[in-house]
């Protein structure tokens, strides 16, 4: 334990972000970093639980409840209330391959179980993590550790994202010789497009990138296996295949008007604004703009959120985000929503903090439900009509909403983004191998196990457990890439 009555004597403390009317005007991360000295007293707020929860990873009520990566971190905080910074990586490494993205861009479920949360505010975990691994790069102590000895095994990891590049990691440490195949120009997948830079800056991505480079594994961009290869002949050339290509197929709108002009997939509009960014800082044009629009965002998840922040520093007109849930309550319910359940409270996030200082108000909408859009003689989109709803469970378990009479809205819109969710993985790779998927069209393979129905094919991730969180597709890459292993030698050293 760090300091028996730490939690008592310490408040919790957080890092501040960058003003917000200011933040708007770049394309930087937002947070800004504890000290030294201030990260020290908050690891003293660690009681190292006899069952410290805050590293269980399992599933409670619909969400996560504690670390999936099983992180030891009540031995991480009490080492940094020491000063044992370096010992303090080495513990955070042994079952975290990236600390650095779950760092900055986690929800923190491990915060939500945290057992000083049932008296008062949760130990600041996240921000204690990312300054480990952060201050490892910057005293050198990380570097290229490449296997001593090459087993002569090759493998084949499909997608550069989360799950994906620990795959390739672990197999890479185990001596196997790893080639990562990304379709698109980078690596990274959601990684680099899917999040924004202003919650994940992207040399923090190609740094660890260039790591891996370091130490053995080979990444090919540009290639789409089942278009530019074959996925025959990639099981020809491997002697395992890992597809980890993610849940990237979004859910579409079917709704009156859903044709018009100016309506698009919410990752379409991000990937865009992403991508010219890194390629010209947005000089080649080559995005969907929305400055000077009035954007509505539909979905009031995280993309969407992003949504918001991104059309925010297009500069748009307005932005509004509806989502078909009700607004949180202030604290945490004890009866719905029990410790150690990830709490369900209102709070601002970073966009939404951002159109709020612009604007004056939240921009979401919530229990509201898009019924039509409506165009111009042009096509292109002019208005969205809404109504209010009530959510309820009915007898079978099932969500039902229920229109509320007279709550008819109309909106002016120019630019709607589309972000209620994904189907499931894009289909091409898995119709050509003819590859099991379960009811909601992802691959089959078991958790734990991760084989397909295909015989030396794997799969980690989104494409199995369907969309999801981070440290979720670190958690299966990992687990898989022990499978893989286990299948190639006969058993695996492999945590």
């Amino acid at each position: 334990m760090s300091l028996p009555t730490g939690f008592l004597d310490f408040e919790r403390e957080v890092p501040s972000d960058r003003n917000p009317l200011q933040r708007v005007n770049d394309w930087r991360e937002f947070h800004k970093h504890l000290s030294e000295q201030q990260l020290q007293t908050q690891g003293a707020r660690c009681m190292d639980c006899g069952t410290p929860y805050c590293h269980t990873g399992i599933e409670l009520g619909g969400t996560v409840s504690g670390c999936p990566l099983n992180n030891l971190i009540p031995e991480w905080n009490h080492l940094v209330y020491r000063g044992q910074w370096k010992e303090a990586l080495d513990r955070l490494h042994k079952t975290n391959n990236f600390p650095e993205f779950t760092g900055k861009v986690c929800p923190a479920p491990c915060e939500g179980s945290c057992t000083v949360g049932l008296i008062g505010d949760a130990v600041t975990i996240k921000s204690i993590e990312e300054a480990i691994i952060e201050r490892g790069f910057a005293e050198g102590w990380i570097v290229p550790q490449p296997p001593k000895a090459r087993t002569g095994k090759k493998v084949a990891v499909v997608g550069s994202g989360p799950a994906g590049l620990a795959t390739a990691a672990q197999l890479n440490k185990a001596g196997h010789t790893v080639t990562v195949y990304e379709r698109a120009d980078r690596i990274g997948g959601l990684l680099t497009y899917g999040i924004p830079t202003m919650k994940l800056e992207k040399h923090v991505v190609d740094r660890r990138v260039h790591l891996l480079k370091q130490e053995g594994i080979e990444f090919i961009t540009n290639t789409e296996i089942g278009k530019d290869i074959a996925a025959a002949q990639l099981l020809k050339q491997y002697d395992a295949v890992v597809l980890a290509l993610g849940a990237t197929k979004a859910r579409s709108i079917e709704i009156e008007g859903s044709q018009l002009n100016g309506i698009y997939p919410a990752m379409d509009y991000l990937n865009s604004t992403i991508k010219s960014y890194l390629d010209s800082n947005l000089e080649d044009g080559n995005y969907i703009s929305a400055k000077d629009k009035n954007v509505i965002v539909i979905g009031g998840g995280d993309t969407g959120t992003d949504c918001v922040a991104t059309a925010l520093r297009h500069g748009c007109k307005s932005v509004v985000q509806f989502g078909t849930v009700a607004k949180a309550p202030a604290t945490r319910d004890a009866i719905s929503n029990p410790w150690p359940q990830f709490p369900n409270v209102y709070t601002l996030d970073y966009a939404h903090e951002e159109a709020k200082a612009i604007f004056g108000e939240d921009p979401r909408q919530f229990s509201i439900l898009t019924k039509k859009f409506v165009g111009d003689e042009q096509g292109n989109i002019t208005e969205l009509h809404t109504v209010r709803i009530e959510r309820y469970i009915d007898e079978e378990g099932r969500k039902v909403y229920k229109e509320i009479e007279g709550t008819e809205e109309v909106w002016p819109v120019d630019l709607a983004l589309v972000a209620i969710g994904f189907e499931g993985p894009e289909a091409a790779i898995i119709d050509e191998m003819s590859l099991a998927t379960d009811t909601r069209s992802n691959i089959k393979a078991r958790y734990g196990e991760y084989r397909t129905s295909i015989e030396g094919v794997f799969a980690a991730g989104d494409v199995r457990r369907g969309q999801s969180l981070v440290v979720w597709a670190i958690n299966e890459g990992r687990q898989a890439a022990r499978e893989v292993d286990k299948y190639l030698m006969g058993s695996s050293m492999l945590p």
